[in-house]
C-alpha cells in the first residue's frame, strides 16, 4: 500500500480523496493556490505546501512545482482528482519518469482515449457501437461541406483533445461552415494545444449514459452500472441519476458489456468512465473520460463501492476485490451539483464569502464538499460548491428525499443554484423520467429559475419592510404610553 499520496487538485474532491487516504492510513499532502491558503482540503491535509498565485496557470496547472512538491515530500503516489492535471498523459509521464505512481490510467491508455479520433479509429476496429462520422482530422472547408453534406446535416464539430463540453459546435447548413470550423480549430488550439477537428453525425436530443469502469492492473475490469447525466446547460451536467430509466435491464447489461470491451481494447486500469448517447433505443459510444469523474458517488451508494479507495488501491498494485456478478446496484440515487452562480446574472459564477452554511442531514443524504461558513469563494476556479447526493429505495422516493434535502440546504452570502435544482425536482417531465440533453432549453427551466428566484426577492423584501413597519409601530406604541 502506498504510504504517503499528494493531492493535485482543490476542493471537495481533495477532500474526498484524502477522506480515502486517511481510512486506508495513506498520508497526504495537499498543494494549494495563495487564493486557497485557508480552503478546507488544505486544513484536513497532513502536509500543505504553497505552489503559487490564485490563477490555476501559475499553480494547479504548474507540473515541474508539483513534482517538485512530490520529490521533496517524498510522495509515493500523485492522485490527480478531476479537471487540472487528471486527463494530462504529460503529466503521469513526469510522474513516472521521477518514480512516482500516477494514480490513474497507464500513460498509453490516456493517449489513445485522450484523442477522440483515434480512439474512435479503434472502437470502430474493436466492434464499438459509435456515433456515425469520419475518423481524420479535417482542416479544409470545402471538404468538410463535401463530408457533412454525405453524412447528413446537422453535424458537430467536435475538437479531437477536447472535454468539459469545450471544442464542441453544431453546424446546420454549407453557410455556417467554414466560419464554424475556423472558430473550433482555434478555439482547441488555444484550450488544448491542439487543433484537430473531425465531424461527426449530430444526434438530436439524445439521452446522455455513462458507464463506470474499474480494472486492476492485471487485466481484471468491471463496470459499476450507469449514471445518466442528460439535464445539461452548455455541455455541463447538472443533475445525475441512477439507474436511468430508459434502459430495460437487457440493454443496461449489453452496454455494460460494450463499456468493459472499451477499457479492454484501450489496455485500461484504474477508474474511468464511458459515455454514451442513447436515442430511439440505440446507443452509441462518446468517449471515454480517463478519470474519477465529479458524479462518482452516487454509484459508490448504490453498488456500496469506494471508487476512490480502490483507486488508491489498484495504484498501490493490489488486485480487485470484485467480479462483475459481485456488482448488484441498490435503490435510486440522485446528484446535484451546488454551484455559485447567479440566477438574475445569466448564471454566471459568483464567488463571495459565505456568510451562513448549513448541509442538509438525515438517512440517504451525503454531501461532497469542500467549504464552510466563513469561507471566501476564489473567482480563479470552477464554482461548485458542493454535491448533494440522496440514495432512496426507489426513484419516486429519491425524488422526494432530494427536494427535503434541497429544502433543508442554507447558504447566505453567495448566490447559488439550489433553485435550480428545485425547479427541476417539481418539473412533471422530469418527475416522469421523460428528459433528455434538451431537457432545461425545451421546458424554459432557466426562465422558471429566474422568476422564481424574483420572486422570492420580492416576498423577501415584503417581510423585511413588514418587519421594519411593525418595529417602527412598536416604537410609537411605545412612546406614547
Amino acid at each position: 500500500m502506498l504510504n504517503k499520496v499528494l493531492i493535485a487538485n482543490r476542493g471537495e474532491i481533495a477532500v474526498r480523496i484524502m477522506r480515502a487516504c486517511k481510512e486506508l492510513g495513506i498520508s497526504t499532502i495537499a498543494v494549494f493556490s495563495d487564493a486557497d491558503k485557508n480552503a478546507l482540503f488544505v486544513k484536513y491535509s497532513d502536509e500543505k505546501y504553497n505552489i503559487g498565485p490564485g490563477p490555476a496557470s501559475q499553480s494547479y496547472l504548474n507540473k515541474d512545482k508539483i513534482i517538485d512538491v512530490a520529490l521533496k515530500t517524498k510522495a509515493e503516489g500523485i492522485h490527480p482528482g478531476y479537471g487540472f492535471m487528471a486527463e494530462n498523459s504529460e503529466f503521469a509521464e513526469m510522474c513516472h519518469k521521477n518514480g512516482i505512481e500516477f494514480i490513474g490510467p497507464p500513460v498509453n491508455s490516456m493517449k489513445l482515449m485522450g484523442s477522440k479520433i483515434d480512439s474512435k479509429k479503434s472502437m470502430i476496429n474493436a466492434g464499438i457501437h459509435v456515433v456515425p462520422g469520419i475518423t481524420e482530422s479535417i482542416a479544409d472547408h470545402e471538404k468538410a461541406k463535401d463530408i457533412a453534406n454525405e453524412i447528413g446535416y446537422p453535424i458537430m464539430l467536435k475538437a479531437s483533445a477536447g472535454g468539459g463540453g469545450i471544442g464542441i459546435q453544431m453546424v446546420e447548413n454549407d453557410s455556417k461552415m467554414e466560419k464554424t470550423l475556423d472558430s473550433i480549430r482555434q478555439l482547441a488550439k488555444n484550450s488544448f494545444g491542439d487543433d484537430s477537428v473531425f465531424i461527426e453525425k449530430f444526434i438530436k436530443d439524445p439521452r446522455h449514459i455513462e458507464y463506470q469502469i474499474i480494472g486492476d492492473k492485471k487485466n481484471h475490469i468491471i463496470h459499476c452500472y450507469e449514471r445518466e447525466c442528460s439535464v445539461q446547460r452548455r455541455n455541463q451536467k447538472l443533475i445525475e441519476e441512477t439507474p436511468s430509466c430508459a434502459l430495460s435491464q437487457e440493454l443496461r447489461e449489453e452496454m455494460g458489456g460494450q463499456a468493459v470491451k472499451v477499457a479492454k481494447t484501450a489496455k485500461y486500469y484504474n477508474a474511468g468512465t464511458c459515455e454514451f448517447m442513447f436515442k430511439d433505443g440505440k446507443y452509441y459510444f462518446l468517449e471515454m473520460n480517463t478519470r474519477l469523474q465529479v458524479e462518482h458517488p452516487i454509484t459508490e451508494v448504490t453498488t456500496g463501492i469506494d471508487l476512490a479507495r480502490e483507486q488508491l488501491r489498484i495504484a498501490s498494485g493490489l488486485d480487485l476485490e470484485y467480479d462483475q456478478k459481485d456488482i448488484i446496484p441498490r435503490g435510486h440515487a440522485i446528484e446535484c451539483r451546488i454551484n455559485a452562480e447567479d440566477p438574475l446574472n445569466n448564471f454566471s459564477p459568483s464567488p463571495s464569502k459565505i456568510i451562513r452554511y448549513a448541509e442538509p442531514s438525515g438517512p440517504g443524504v451525503r454531501v461532497d464538499s469542500g467549504v464552510y461558513q466563513g469561507f471566501t469563494i476564489p473567482p480563479f476556479y470552477d464554482s461548485m460548491l458542493a454535491k448533494l447526493i440522496i440514495l432512496a429505495e426507489d426513484r419516486k422516493s429519491c425524488i422526494a428525499r432530494t427536494k427535503r434535502a434541497l429544502w433543508e440546504f442554507q447558504i447566505g452570502g453567495v448566490r447559488n443554484n439550489i433553485p435550480f435544482h428545485e425547479i427541476v425536482m417539481n418539473n412533471e417531465k422530469w418527475i416522469k423520467g421523460e428528459y433528455d440533453t434538451s431537457f432545461i432549453s425545451r421546458y424554459k427551466i432557466l426562465d422558471q429559475v429566474i422568476d422564481y428566484v424574483k420572486e422570492r426577492k420580492t416576498q423577501s423584501s415584503t417581510i423585511k419592510t413588514a418587519a421594519a413597519m411593525a418595529a417602527v409601530q412598536t416604537v410609537i406604541v411605545a412612546s406614547k404610553k
